[in-house]
């Protein structure tokens, strides 16, 4: 099994809370993939500005997208592995703005995110989440 989905499968159950990123207490989206990252690497590679829940949609800025390509491996080329970071774009003319990592392939597959309002949860990955898909991405390859 990957290292990144051992790590994301310890978050389950993590409470929802925006802008948080401890296992356990709580993360949104974004604090899961960070959550994960200190686990591989330990620190994270930059600070993480305050950030609202509309993710700058008024602005038209793509501030999760840009972060991503910053400090993640992009595909060129989607990506169905499991440990594969996804970046999800709700509406076709919306930003991206939600963050999962693929926990299972083939058949069934399944991806472990934090769901707004609940918690870090492990959900199928079904065809309208699929096409909502725009950015497949990697943890960088030091020390995993």
């Amino acid at each position: 099994m990957s290292t990144v989905v051992t790590a994301a499968r310890g978050w389950i159950g993590t409470p929802y809370r925006h802008q948080a990123s401890v296992r356990g207490a709580g993360a949104d989206c974004l604090g899961l993939i960070r959550g994960v990252w200190r686990e591989l690497y330990g620190a994270e590679p930059a600070e993480v500005p305050a950030y609202t829940a509309d993710w700058a949609e008024p602005q038209g800025h793509e501030a999760l997208m840009e972060a991503s390509c910053a400090h993640l491996e992009r595909y060129a080329n989607p990506c169905w592995t499991p440990g594969t970071v996804v970046l999800f774009r709700m509406k076709e003319t919306a930003l991206a703005k939600h963050l999962g990592i693929l926990s299972e392939t083939g058949a069934a597959p399944k991806f472990i995110h934090a769901y707004s309002g609940h918690a870090v949860v492990e959900s199928a990955l079904s065809a309208p989440w699929r096409r909502r898909v725009v950015g497949w991405f990697a943890f960088p390859e030091r020390s995993l």
